[in-house]
This record gives structure tokens, C-alpha cells and sequence, in this order.
């Protein structure tokens, strides 16, 4: 998500260093990208393509339908089911694969819901296993879900993971967290530090996280995401960066060790 240029939207202001983290990372290891078309539009996914194609074996791309970006760059539904093919095609297109490893739903629109033009999640959710059974999905996700879709959704079909927001300023998502847990689902949590965005809380910026980091010998962004770590072995962490000493230093947070008193400390932000 942190690739396109500025708001997501158009392109990288250094095109070389976002092919360079999209290549460091495979070779340190991550054998999972999330990405979708509308980051961009159409500029994360050719990135990923230009960088890392033909793919590694391993490699599990992971892309999500559901929302689009107008003129100016905002954020708009897409969930028809004729909306949400064409999603998955254009990712196939891009990508330059025949099938999506993973294709989150993701849902969008409370504004569409208040104003009565919400497509129900059931119509699609159907469209979803459709395109899976003709194989252009490996397996479909759920992102930005209530705890009662997912109920819905694992009572029509095999949920692959849910994709929510979660971090230490965001833990509305606790509950959906057991869920998954308890039904051997990978959670996704999305902004693992915060929305990126401008004027958002940042988990970086606390002075309870930089206290841990100093005491540690971590940095701020470490401790964030290794404290999601400890909260269930079926996290999956994506953070987002679109420098490669960001990437770097993301990933050596699975050396980072938190202690009971760091997690005293942290429990109350």
C-alpha cells in the first residue's frame, strides 16, 4: 500500500526504491505480498510484477476487490458482482497470473449502507466462491469485516483469512481475533502501526512504545509489531513501508523479546 506515490495514488516518488523493497523482501525471506489494483490505481501490482516476476514458487500474493479510486484519488465501493469479477481479472492481468493465490472481499461504504445501495454480503460472497470454483481465486479472504460476517461467511464457505485493523491504539478487533483463532484462520491486521495516513495516530509516536524501545534496545516500530505478534500464533503481519531500511528493520521485530513489564506497559495505552 505504501508504494504508489503520496495517499496511494499515482507514482512512487522513487520507482527504483519501491522495486528494490518489493526485492529485498523476497530475499529476506517474506513469502507474502498483499497488494490490490486500485493502489494506485494499477501502479502496486505492476510494481510487483516489474520487480519479482516470473514469481517464487513460495511466493503468496494477496490482493482484495471491493473498492475503487476516483478522479482525486478517494476511496469508492465497488462491490457489485460484476464489479468485483472485473477486480479479480484486472489482478490477473497485472499480476500476469492465471489464478490470485488470495482475494480479500473487502468491504466498503457505510455512507452506501446509510443511504440503502450496500449490495448484500451474501451476493458477494457468492460471486467470490464463483470465482473461485472456476479457479481465478486460490482462496478468498475477508477484510474490514464485522465479527457477524464472518460468522456468515464460514457458514457459506472456507474462509482463507480476515484482514482487519489492529494495533496497540486499535484493538476493536479482539473478539474477531479469537474467532479466528479459535477456527484456524489467519488474522491480517491492517495499519499494524497506526494509519499511515496524515493526522492518525501513530503507534510510533507513544510515549509508553518509545520508553520499551529505549529500554530493549528496539525502535518504536519493532515494539508495535512485535507486540501483535504475542497476541496469537495466527497473526500474520503486513506492514507497509516503501523503503527498504523500513523493511529491514520491520522485519527484525521477530527478535524483539517483550517482557512482562513491557507488556504491563503497554496493556494501558
Amino acid at each position: 500500500m505504501q508504494l504508489p506515490g503520496p495517499r496511494v495514488f499515482g507514482p512512487p516518488r522513487d520507482r527504483q526504491e519501491a522495486l528494490a523493497v518489493l526485492r529485498r523482501a523476497v530475499e529476506l525471506g517474506v513469502n507474502h505480498i498483499d497488494t490490490a489494483q486500485y493502489y494506485g490505481p494499477d501502479v502496486a501490482n505492476e510494481l510487483i510484477h516489474e520487480a519479482l516476476h516470473p514469481y517464487p514458487d513460495d511466493l503468496v500474493l494477496v490482493s482484495k476487490v471491493g473498492g475503487a479510486r476516483d478522479a482525486d484519488g478517494g476511496w469508492i465501493p465497488a462491490q457489485r458482482p460484476e464489479q468485483l469479477r472485473q477486480g479479480v481479472e484486472a489482478n490477473l492481468r497485472s499480476l500476469a497470473v492465471e489464478r490470485v493465490d488470495v482475494v480479500n472481499l473487502r468491504l466498503i461504504g457505510d455512507e452506501e449502507a446509510e443511504r440503502g445501495l450496500a449490495v448484500p454480503f451474501e451476493e458477494q460472497l457468492a460471486i467470490m466462491v464463483e470465482l473461485r470454483e472456476e479457479g481465478k481465486i486460490g482462496g478468498i479472504g475477508l477484510s474490514n469485516v464485522t465479527l457477524e460476517q464472518v460468522r456468515a461467511g464460514l457458514a457459506h464457505t472456507q474462509i482463507a483469512c480476515v484482514q482487519n485493523q489492529m494495533s496497540l491504539l486499535q484493538r476493536d478487533a479482539e473478539a474477531l481475533l479469537e474467532l479466528c483463532r479459535d477456527s484456524g484462520i489467519p488474522f491480517v491486521p491492517f495499519f499494524p502501526l497506526g494509519s499511515a495516513f496524515p493526522g492518525m495516530p501513530k503507534v510510533t509516536e507513544q510515549p509508553a512504545v518509545r520508553e520499551v524501545a529505549d529500554r530493549l534496545g528496539a525502535t518504536p516500530a519493532q515494539v508495535g509489531l512485535a507486540w501483535l505478534l504475542t497476541r496469537s500464533p495466527n497473526v500474520l503481519l503486513i506492514p507497509g513501508t516503501s523503503s527498504v531500511a523500513h523493511l529491514e528493520e520491520n522485519l527484525a521485530a521477530i527478535h524483539v523479546e517483550l517482557d512482562a513489564q513491557a507488556l504491563a506497559q503497554l496493556e494501558h495505552l
